[in-house]
């Protein structure tokens, strides 16, 4: 039982916060045009795409690790899109978040690897369900995909401005 309230701990702390992310994205202050632009601040071309992508990625994957539903790949998502913002907003920033670094969204995708790995407890539709989207597999899947799924949108997609030299 200790495990199973722990992991719903884990999960309820991880699924909520990236729903919050997506509905930021999509309803905060900008809405989907000021998200837009932000992307394409950081490279993410064309802005209008990512913005989009990265919303619905969070509210999806958010809403799924609170269920405990489909953990694996959800912890990919998440995996996937803190890599994302490792290497384009938090870049050259140091460690420290407030400093503006990746310590945040290193954290946040440590801790999805690991909800991977463990599972997400018998308090889950995935245990409900009987689904094994968790284990050993599902942890290398979360950490090695999601860099990969990462490293491939930035490689076909990022255009960073150039400097004027």
């Amino acid at each position: 039982m200790d495990l199973d309230l722990g992991m719903l701990v884990v999960r309820l702390a991880l699924g909520p916060m990236l729903v919050a992310h997506g509905a930021n994205k999509v309803w905060g202050g900008g809405g989907l045009a000021g998200t837009a632009g932000w992307f394409e601040s950081l490279g993410l071309r064309p802005g209008r795409l990512h913005a989009r992508l990265a919303a619905v990625t969070e509210l999806t994957a958010g809403v799924l690790v609170t269920l405990g539903l489909l953990t694996g790949p959800a912890c990919a998502a998440f995996v996937g899109l803190m890599t994302v913002a490792a290497l384009t907003d938090h870049r050259g920033k140091g460690f420290f978040v407030f400093k503006g670094g990746a310590e945040y969204v290193v954290l946040v995708a440590m801790v999805a690897v690991g909800l991977a790995l463990v599972g997400p407890g018998s308090w889950s539709l995935d245990a409900a369900l009987g689904l094994p989207f968790s284990g050993l597999v599902w942890g290398v899947v979360a950490a090695v995909g999601g860099v990969l799924a990462a490293l491939g949108l930035l490689a076909v997609f990022r255009r960073p401005a150039q400097d004027a030299a």
